[in-house]
């Protein structure tokens, strides 16, 4: 006799287990192991939330009041002239510095930052105790820090509470979000710009030029 399409089917179906009640809570607690045993070691969360921290206070240092006229004078200055940290607008150096880590130059704004913070300034060295320890550099990061909370002027000396307040609103920020702009495409731009200026033999981005410093000025305005 001939099986029928039905009869095929049903001898094809696989068979089943009744349907068994989902325990919430052991799911959740299941969930929770998981997430425990995938959780990144505390040092690669300490790297990564430094990072976070140091692209927020960049930010505001770029945003700042005065942020586009520092840059204008440390623009101003003679290009072929050596870098010294007398004749350097310090603050200029410090928002030039920021400018490049957040359009991915860290190199250069590492130094930019060293030559700001060598002249006292200390924003920059915050950012750049924040800069080594997002590398995993945590000699140089504690050797930054020192450098805010012990300086030679103990006037000009920050307390580690400081500190601790200013990463708690940092973190604030990044999660729930800050008037502070990042660089627009142009900014971007105008520092690959500088960056691939043939006529610069060194790796580290020169110093900034009018042009930047005017497009810096139109961000301000905005």
């Amino acid at each position: 006799m001939t099986a029928t399409i039905e009869d095929l089917l049903a001898d094809a179906a696989l068979p089943t287990t009744p349907p068994v009640a989902f325990d919430v809570g052991t799911a959740l607690r299941r969930l929770a192991r998981d997430a425990a045993r995938t959780a990144p070691p505390p040092h690669m969360e300490r790297t990564a939330q430094a990072g976070q921290r140091l692209a927020v206070v960049s930010r505001w240092i770029l945003n700042g009041p005065g942020a586009a006229h520092h840059v204008d004078r440390l623009a101003q200055d003679t290009r072929s002239a050596p870098v010294e940290e007398d004749q350097l607008d310090v603050e200029g150096a410090a928002v030039f510095a920021c400018l490049l880590y957040l359009t991915d130059h860290p190199e250069s704004a590492q130094f930019w930052w060293q030559l700001a913070a060598g002249a006292g300034h200390r924003a920059a060295a915050y950012c750049l105790h924040l800069h080594h320890l997002a590398l995993g550099e945590t000699r140089e990061a504690a050797h930054w820090r020192h450098q805010i909370t012990h300086p030679i002027v103990e006037a000009d000396a920050v307390d580690d509470d400081f500190l601790d307040c200013v990463e708690v609103v940092a973190r604030y920020v990044r999660r729930n979000g800050s008037a502070a702009s990042p660089p627009t495409a142009t900014l971007e731009m105008e520092v690959d710009r500088l960056a691939d200026d043939a006529t610069n033999p060194c790796i580290i981005v020169r110093r900034p030029d009018r042009r930047l410093a005017d497009h810096l000025r139109d961000f301000a305005r905005r």
